[in-house]
């Protein structure tokens, strides 16, 4: 195995500890995004099963009005 000079290795050292800062940031930002990411999936489910919801109480009330308007035929 070969010697490096000292001022090489410490080149070596400096950058990968750059690298590693690097890697940390990035998982640091990946984590935010990933936490930010499931907070507007757990928004969106909430929305979604709200909308359902109102979808169901629309149609229940659509298929009551039809219910009322055939009776009214019935009766003319």
């Amino acid at each position: 195995m070969a010697e490096h000079p000292p001022q090489q290795v410490e080149l070596e050292l400096r950058r990968l500890e750059q690298r590693i800062d690097d890697l940390v940031t990035t998982v640091l930002q990946l984590k935010e995004e990933n936490r930010a990411l499931r907070q507007r999936q757990d928004a969106f489910a909430s929305e979604r099963a709200t909308l359902l919801q109102k979808n169901e109480q629309v149609r229940a009330r659509v298929e009551a009005m039809i219910g009322r308007l055939r009776t009214l035929e019935q009766g003319a």
